[in-house]
C-alpha cells in the first residue's frame, strides 16, 4: 500500500509544508522580482529636485499601468490553462495551437493599448484635475511606456505558455533579466549620466520598456531555439474563433478580477485629491506593498495545485491541511510586512522622496493601512481555495466586495468628516469585511459541496 501511494502524484501524500514551499518557492522568486519594476521608478524619480511632482505624476499614472498588465496577465493565464488541458489530453498540435494563438493575441491586446496611450491618457490624467508638471510628466511617462507595451505583453504571453509546460525556470530569468536591465539604465536615463540624455520622467519610462524589451527577446530565443513541449508557428496556421473563445473563458474572469485594483486606484485617486500629497502617499504605499503581496500571490501558485488536486481526488483532510499551511505561511508573510511599516515607515517614504512634510505625512498612513495585512492573508488563501475548487464565482465576489464595494466607499464617507490620516483606515476596515465574506462563503461550502468529500 505504501509503494502504491509513493508511486502517485507527489501532490496526494508528500508532507504538506515542504511539498507547497517546493512549488511555491520558484513562483514567489518571480513575482519579488516583478515588484521591482513597480518601484525602482518611482524610487529614482523621487529624488529628482521636483521628485514630489515627479511622484505624484507616475502614482496618477499607476492605474492605466495597471489596467495594462490586468489585460496581458489576464489573458496569458487563460492561455496557460488551456495549454495545459490540452497537454494533459494528449493534444501535442492543439497545445501548439494555443500558443501560437496566444503570440496574435498579446499583439492584438497591443495595438488596442497603443491607441490607448496615443489618445486616451491626457483625458485621463486631466479627469483628476492634473495640470503643468505633473500633467506633463504623466503624459510622458504613459504615452511611453502602453504604446511600446508590446514587449511586455509579448514577454508575459511565452512565460505563461511555458509555464503551462511545467518550466517554471525561463519565465523566471525572463523577468530577472528584464528587472536588472531596468535597474542599470534608470537612472542613466532619468539623470543623464555619462553619455546618455537626461530624460527625467520620460527616462523612467524609457528603462522600463528597455528592460520589457530585453525580457521579450530572451524569451523568444527561448521559445523558438529551445526545444520546448510547445511549438509556436504560423506556418499552415489557421486562426480559431473557438480556440479564442476557449481562451477567454478563463481570461475574462482573470482580466476582471485583476482589473479591479486599477478602478479602486482610480477612485481612491480621486477621493485622495482633495489632500495635499495623499495621492503621493498612494502611490508609494501600493509600490512598497507589492514586495509583501508579490510574495503571498506567488505562494498561491504553490497551493492552488495542492488543493485542486485533493479536492480532485475528494481527499478532505489533505485539501483543508493545504489551506491551513497555506493561511500559517501567508500570515508570517504578512505580520512581518507589518512589522516593517510600524517599524521603520519613515525611512521607507524617504527611500521615494526626502520630503520632510511628505514623510510626516505618510508614517500613519503606512501604519494605519499595514494593520490590514493580517487580514488580507487569509483572504487570498480563501480565494485560492475557491479557483482551486472551481468555485471561481465566489473568488470574484469577495474580490469585487473587498476593494469596490468595502474599500471605496468607507473611505469616502470617512474623507468626509475626517483629515487624511483616517482614511487610511478604510483598508484594514475592508479587510477584516472581506475576510469575514470569504468565512461565510467557506463554511456555506463545508455544509454542501466539501461535505461530499471522503475523510
Amino acid at each position: 500500500m505504501g509503494e502504491q501511494v509513493q508511486t502517485g502524484n507527489k501532490m496526494g501524500y508528500a508532507k504538506m509544508f515542504p511539498l507547497i514551499m517546493s512549488m511555491a518557492l520558484p513562483a514567489m522568486f518571480s513575482m519579488t522580482v516583478m515588484a521591482l519594476y513597480n518601484v525602482v521608478d518611482s524610487i529614482f524619480v523621487g529624488h529628482l529636485s521636483d521628485g514630489t511632482v515627479a511622484l505624484e505624476a507616475t502614482s496618477y499614472a499607476y492605474p492605466l499601468q495597471m489596467l495594462l498588465i490586468s489585460f496581458a496577465v489576464g489573458t496569458a493565464v487563460g492561455i496557460n490553462s488551456l495549454i495545459a488541458r490540452r497537454l494533459g489530453a494528449g493534444k501535442q498540435k492543439e497545445a501548439d495551437s494555443v500558443a501560437t494563438h496566444g503570440i496574435l493575441l498579446g499583439l492584438i491586446t497591443w495595438v488596442i493599448f497603443i491607441f490607448v496611450g496615443l489618445f486616451a491618457v491626457k483625458p485621463f490624467l486631466l479627469s483628476y484635475g492634473c495640470s503643468g508638471k505633473t500633467l506633463e510628466y504623466g503624459i510622458q511617462y504613459l504615452s511611453v511606456v502602453l504604446t511600446l507595451s508590446g514587449f511586455s505583453i509579448i514577454q508575459v504571453t511565452i512565460e505563461k505558455s511555458l509555464q503551462a509546460t511545467g518550466d517554471m525556470f525561463f519565465p523566471m530569468l525572463f523577468q530577472l533579466a528584464g528587472a536588472v536591465t531596468n535597474l542599470i539604465f534608470d537612472p542613466l536615463f532619468i539623470y543623464g549620466i555619462g553619455p546618455f540624455p537626461e530624460l527625467r520622467v520620460m527616462g523612467a519610462a524609457v528603462a522600463t520598456v528597455l528592460g520589457q524589451f530585453v525580457g521579450m527577446v530572451f524569451a523568444l530565443i527561448v521559445l523558438f531555439n529551445k526545444k520546448n513541449k510547445i511549438t509556436v508557428t504560423f506556418k499552415n496556421f489557421k486562426f480559431s474563433g473557438k480556440t479564442v473563445k476557449d481562451i477567454y473563458a478563463v481570461g475574462i474572469p482573470s482580466i476582471i478580477m485583476q482589473s479591479i485594483s486599477s478602478f479602486m486606484i482610480i477612485g481612491m485617486n480621486a477621493i485622495l485629491s482633495g489632500y495635499r500629497s495623499g495621492v503621493t502617499i498612494l502611490g508609494i504605499y501600493f509600490k512598497l506593498q507589492s514586495f509583501i503581496f508579490m510574495p503571498c500571490f506567488g505562494l498561491n501558485q504553490g497551493v492552488l495545485p495542492v488543493m485542486g488536486f485533493n479536492y480532485g481526488a475528494k481527499n478532505k483532510q489533505r485539501l483543508y491541511s493545504a489551506m491551513k499551511c497555506g493561511i500559517a505561511v501567508a500570515l508570517v508573510i504578512m505580520l512581518a510586512g507589518t512589522a516593517l511599516f510600524w517599524a521603520i515607515p519613515d525611512k521607507l517614504c524617504a527611500l521615494f522622496n526626502s520630503d520632510p512634510q511628505l514623510i510626516a505625512d505618510a508614517v500613519p498612513a503606512f501604519r494605519a493601512i499595514s494593520l490590514c495585512f493580517p487580514f488580507a492573508a487569509v483572504g487570498i488563501i480563501f480565494i485560492s481555495l475557491f479557483q482551486a475548487t472551481g468555485k471561481g464565482i465566489r473568488a470574484l465576489i469577495i474580490s469585487f466586495t473587498r476593494q469596490l464595494v468595502f474599500i471605496l466607499p468607507i473611505a469616502f464617507i470617512i474623507s468626509r468628516y475626517f483629515e487624511l490620516h483616517a482614511v487610511w483606515l478604510a483598508f484594514p476596515f475592508a479587510e477584516i469585511g472581506s475576510m469575514a465574506l470569504a468565512i461565510a462563503l467557506f463554511v456555506q461550502l463545508t455544509k454542501t459541496d466539501f461535505k461530499k468529500l471522503d475523510n
